[in-house]
């Protein structure tokens, strides 16, 4: 089975800018392309930050009139506030830093996982060298779920059931709908009917797994059945 990884759903034509773009240069390529972040590279196309609407809209609090210098800006959107980083003018000084990225070679879960626990919407993708090569996004990450029925059928019933378990499955069937797949019949042993509903669990696509197979002897230790 192929497992999907970052480079198989991320967006390649990555919007970035430079370490020493100005503010206002900044503003421009997010507006033009509506986006909220930027990563930002260095001269070789290292990832050494992003730079968001929201580190932008800091430096614009700190210009209000009546703020004095004893002003303590409040902390938003589980961030903390940086009135020296608020005060920069380019990307270098703007930027929050280091970036959170992810890896080409990466798996969406992990992927995913990484951006629920950071609380971004999108990452930097990074190759080996940590150069910028890609940018992926929640949306990306539903890519992986957008099968037809009948592809992932036949990956269980290929791939699942023939190739990867070495074991009797001729009285097993597969029906899938909406990504939900159902494997009913009956195999020889316990352990192997829930090996068979694991590894079905493991294919691209699908979005949960009813178990309905039943067995000709429990193999599964006495602490483990139910």
């Amino acid at each position: 089975m192929h497992h999907v990884t970052v480079k198989d759903v991320m967006t390649c034509r990555v919007i970035s800018v430079g370490e020493n773009t100005c503010f206002k240069d900044i503003v421009q390529v997010l507006l033009t392309h509506a986006v909220s972040a930027l990563p930002v590279v260095d001269d070789d196309g290292h990832v050494v930050g992003v730079v968001s609407e929201a580190d932008l809209l800091h430096k614009e609090e700190l210009r209000e009139p009546f703020l004095g210098e004893s002003y303590q800006p409040h902390a938003s959107s589980g961030r903390e506030f940086c009135v020296d980083r608020a005060k920069g003018e380019a990307a270098r000084e703007l930027m929050s830093a280091p970036a959170i990225t992810v890896s080409m070679d990466d798996s969406v879960v992990a992927a995913g996982r990484l951006m629920e626990g950071s609380g971004v919407k999108r990452l930097p993708v990074v190759d080996v060298h940590g150069r910028l090569v890609g940018v992926v996004s929640r949306c990306d990450l539903l890519k992986v779920f957008i099968r037809s029925d009948r592809d992932i059928e036949r990956e269980v019933r290929v791939d699942v059931l023939v190739r990867s378990l070495w074991m009797d499955t001729s009285r097993v069937q597969v029906a899938v709908k909406d990504g939900v797949v159902t494997l009913s019949g009956r195999m020889a042993l316990r352990k192997d009917a829930q090996i068979a509903v694991w590894m079905t669990r493991q294919v691209n696509g699908v979005v949960d797994v009813i178990d309905a197979l039943t067995w000709d002897r429990d193999n599964t230790p006495t602490g483990e059945r139910c």
